[in-house]
């Protein structure tokens, strides 16, 4: 692994501590082989401390002179000289001997001790670069030709049965697809590195994944957007090919008659959801398109058509990661867009019993609709008692797709509603529960007992039951004291120490509740419950006030009931949403 330091003539440029960053992260092993001098807009040189040289560079983009390092650079230069020797010879016993005979490497040894450091991935190297005005970037190239070990000096990979595949190529054929993009006019192109073997144009190769058999038509090497055709890739290299049928990324590709599967890449999970729409209508099947291809191209973006929030939602990287996606979505695919913030899933539930009796009728001339049905409600836990005061004649227990349970008890005496007509009742209940009488949210945990009712020997049909059970339940629902409740999330955020004061600040603005700390490398980690509700764009404020320093997870963790307040304005924005949607 390869350090590079880019962008060193931004006027925020800070190579020391993008160092110290790193080697917070990765530790030690972290060494400097090239520093810039001049970090900022006036960026203009590079020290070499390998070659002990400096490269200076002119506006005119011309090649960099090679001059002796300036007397004012030269203490500097000899210090990471000298650590560089120190960390290549402190892992090779052979050089080791050599720099306690001496006092000092040879230039050739010191690549010899880079290039095994690399291979037994011990030593991280740093470079220097501007790529925009294409400054360190030729150092860097030569480093990798003539220093960096090739693919058939790396350890074996590690497959997913635990057995190894070595980088050889007369191997047998191995390939594993790590990107897909799709192109106008070409279609999908898939992005592979050759593990093990030989690839030649019209191979037929197995998908481990799914059994299918592909074609390897085409083969070519990327360089930018340019395609170059070729006839064979071996191991170590990267290629591509076009239109496979069946192979997505982290497929892995191999000859017939054998079983070879690599593991797959671990992409980083979501750390930001925001709604999308069409901003014209009848453009929805378009866009559904649109986002399975962006989909199929980025592992990182997650696409989910929320039925329970009416939304479709994407989650994403963070802010950048959504712009991409929309300049894509507009310039690729001709789609106008919006971004919306995206609904909360709330949960609806009781804290008391309540009983009501509602009754159907509709006559319309000839044979019309009649059903009568009382019902007690009760809030549902783990444990309780049967209903009192009801004779129980049959129980169902049903787990609920969105959470929680629902049990619905038959406790009706003398014949008064016939047992047919009690699924259509059960049907009307659940109907109510996906849309809840507060805010159309889920309802769950509740108890539900038929006792009582009537029935008409002609104009009784489930049709007028399922709407006398639907309400019903919404009556009883509304006077036993409904409770609305939010999704709670565990957040653990890991930051450098000097940060935990404005995290938890932050955090306490968001109704969070701070439960502790703990370590991860050299970061403290701040855990927390926070509502779900709290941290739309909390991704992209993280970055803001941390400066990009800190980073988080989360994931669900269990609900908990709303205040009053909160409730009610909730309540009142629904009705209000309901109403308009009725007058339209």
């Amino acid at each position: 692994m390869i350090f590079l330091v880019n962008q060193l003539d931004n006027a925020k440029a800070d190579f020391e501590k993008t160092i110290q960053e790193a080697k917070n992260h990765f530790g030690s092993n972290v060494v400097i082989v090239q520093y810039p001098i001049n970090a900022g807009l006036g960026f203009s040189a590079i020290v070499d401390v390998l070659n002990m040289v400096m490269y200076h560079y002119t506006s005119d983009g011309s090649k960099p002179q090679k001059l002796a390092i300036p007397d004012p650079e030269k203490p500097r230069a000899e210090e990471l000289h000298k650590e560089l020797i120190e960390s290549i010879a402190s892992n090779d016993e052979t050089l080791m001997e050599k720099y306690f005979d001496k006092g000092e490497l040879t230039e050739d040894e010191m690549k010899q001790g880079l290039h095994l450091s690399m291979v037994r991935h011990e030593l991280f190297p740093v470079f220097c670069a501007s790529a925009k005005q294409n400054r360190g970037v030729a150092r860097l190239m030569g480093y990798i030709d003539n220093v960096c070990p090739p693919a058939s000096e790396m350890s074996p990979q590690v497959l997913q049965d635990g057995s190894t595949l070595n980088c050889d190529s007369k191997g047998p054929v191995c390939i594993f697809i790590y990107k897909t993009v799709s192109e106008p006019h070409i279609g999908e192109l898939s992005f592979f590195k050759v593990y093990s073997g030989a690839v030649k144009a019209g191979m037929e190769l197995v998908n481990e994944s799914t059994g299918v058999t592909e074609k390897i038509n085409q083969l070519f090497v990327v360089e930018g957007n340019k395609r170059i055709p070729v006839s064979e890739l071996v191991a170590g290299d990267i290629g591509a090919t076009l239109k496979l049928k069946n192979t997505h990324i982290n497929n892995t590709l191999h000859e017939k008659g054998k079983h070879i599967e690599l593991k797959p890449i671990i992409f980083p999970v979501p750390v930001m959801s925001i709604a999308i729409a069409n901003s014209k209508k009848g453009e929805e099947e378009k866009l559904a398109a649109a986002l399975h291809q962006l989909k199929e191209e980025d592992p990182t973006l997650s696409v989910e058509v929320s039925a329970e929030l009416g939304q479709t939602l994407l989650h994403c990287q963070g802010d950048m990661h959504l712009a991409v996606i929309k300049w894509k979505l507009q310039n690729i695919h001709h789609l106008d867009v919006e971004y919306t913030r995206p609904k909360i899933a709330y949960r609806e539930t009781i804290r008391k019993g309540a009983e009501a009796t509602y009754r159907h009728k509709k006559q319309s001339g000839g044979a019309g609709q009649f059903g009568e049905v009382s019902i007690r409600i009760e809030p549902w836990y783990e444990g309780m008692p049967e209903p009192t005061g009801l004779n129980v004649r049959g129980k169902e227990e049903i787990g609920l797709q969105w959470g929680g349970k629902l049990l619905y008890y038959n406790c009706i005496v003398g014949g008064v509603i016939d047992t047919r007509f009690l699924p259509s009742i059960l049907k009307g209940v659940m109907d109510k529960m996906q849309r809840g009488p507060l805010t159309g949210s889920y309802v769950r945990d509740v108890r539900v007992s038929v006792f009582d009712g009537k029935m008409h020997p002609v104009d009784s049909n489930d049709m007028a039951f399922k709407i006398a059970g639907t309400m019903a339940f919404r009556d009883a629902f509304q006077s036993a004291s409904p409770q609305l409740m939010e999704p709670v999330y565990n957040l653990e955020v890991i930051c450098p120490d000097e940060l935990v004061g404005n995290i938890m600040g932050d955090l306490q603005m968001r109704r969070g509740m701070v439960e502790g700390y703990d370590t991860e490398g050299h970061f403290t980690v701040v855990k927390a419950k926070v509502p779900h509700a709290e941290m739309y764009q909390y991704a992209s404020a993280l970055r803001s006030f941390t400066q990009g320093r800190a980073r988080f997870r989360m994931n669900f963790d269990h609900y908990a009931p709303v205040s009053a307040e909160l409730q009610r304005k909730l309540t009142e924005a629904y009705k209000k949403e309901t109403l308009e949607l009725a007058e339209a």
